[in-house]
């Protein structure tokens, strides 16, 4: 005879980490908007910023590689002046964990 699962204990840890990565990555957009002066921006203007960018992407595929491309160059600064001890770099950047990581999984070159 089969022995009986219970499947609320079985998906409570995985709701449990579904969770905690919800929360790390909500935690790194809030470091990534202090960490880029965005923070300095009304709630307002900067929901329309990133509306616009949503837009501006799904029409034009080029606009959003340039803006890779440039996110990858800021990630990169951060890292050396991080490692070189100069600290953060970026305008209203904070000592408390600012750049968010590379989310694509590629490190940039």
């Amino acid at each position: 005879m089969r022995k009986s699962r219970d499947i609320d204990a079985e998906l409570m840890p995985l709701q449990d980490k579904q969770r905690s990565l919800k929360l790390k990555r909500i935690t790194q957009f809030g470091g990534l908007v202090t960490a880029t002066g965005s923070d300095a921006l009304d709630l307002e203007t900067l929901a329309g910023v990133l509306l616009d960018a949503v837009e501006r992407a799904k029409t034009d595929p080029s606009t959003k590689g340039a803006w890779q491309r440039r996110g990858e160059s800021f990630f990169r600064r951060e890292r050396r002046a991080k490692s070189n001890g100069a600290g953060d770099t970026a305008p209203g950047a904070t000592s408390s964990g600012g750049a968010a990581p590379n989310h694509n999984g590629v490190q940039p070159g």
